[in-house]
């Protein structure tokens, strides 16, 4: 029997250590998705009180969410978003929204004034994008009189928060080039810079075909025990 090329090895063993590579992300990612309340990782953030404004931050998981918040929050995001959408490629498509924002991977901060009503929510899952373990936030949608107070940039550090503790490696979100308020938000205010996943990245000689950004902001490693013994 001929002898293997060491050419052929090296790939072998360059496609088995990407696959566990994969196994060791995605091991991240379940792990993250494993935690019962993930504020608890954020416990000096569950109480925002500044400008006017009070409120208390809850995280949910949407399999156990309650339906008048589950209505809530989408008749918040239809306000808000149906007519971005509308003016899109993409269309307004409330079932599939609803669907999204249901779905038993989801997670939803709310926050809610002393009295119990909501005024906010942001909608984010721990997943995998590409070989990356990610927070994806697919949406951040206030109520008209809570805005500008720094509720949002507040929520947002939340899930920045979430990211270095379950150690993902950046928080990620998909942005209408038309919505100037959401992109002044993430890119002016908050830093985040264009995802090399973006179409504007990978497909530059095509722009008119897209109407979208993919953001991103890479989150600083948090050590293991064994690190800090180090």
């Amino acid at each position: 029997m001929g002898r293997k090329s060491v050419k052929g090895k090296e790939k072998k063993l360059k496609r088995k250590e990407e696959q566990l590579k994969l196994a060791a992300s995605q091991a991240v990612v379940d792990a993250a998705n494993a935690i019962e309340d993930p504020m608890s990782l954020a416990l000096p953030f569950k109480k925002y009180d500044r400008k006017g404004l009070s409120v208390t931050i809850e995280c949910l998981k949407m399999p156990n969410c309650d339906r008048d918040t589950t209505d809530w929050a989408m008749n918040l995001l239809s306000s808000n978003m149906k007519t971005l959408y509308e003016d899109s490629n993409w269309g307004w498509k409330e079932r599939e929204k609803r669907e999204e924002l249901t779905d038993d991977r989801a997670l939803m901060l709310v926050a809610r004034e002393d009295g119990g009503n909501p005024v906010g929510f942001v909608h984010f899952r721990f997943d995998m994008d590409f070989d990356d373990e990610i927070i994806y936030c697919y949406e951040i949608q206030l109520m008209e009189d809570v805005r500008r107070k720094g509720l949002g940039k507040f929520l947002i550090q939340i899930l920045e928060i979430l990211a270095y503790q379950t150690r993902m490696k950046k928080v990620m979100m998909t942005v209408f080039k038309h919505n100037k308020e959401a992109n002044s938000f993430f890119v002016d205010q908050l830093k985040y810079v264009v995802d090399g996943t973006s179409p504007s990245v990978f497909d530059p000689m095509n722009p008119e075909d897209y109407d979208y950004e993919i953001l991103s902001k890479p989150i600083k490693a948090k050590k293991t025990a064994a690190e800090k013994t180090e």
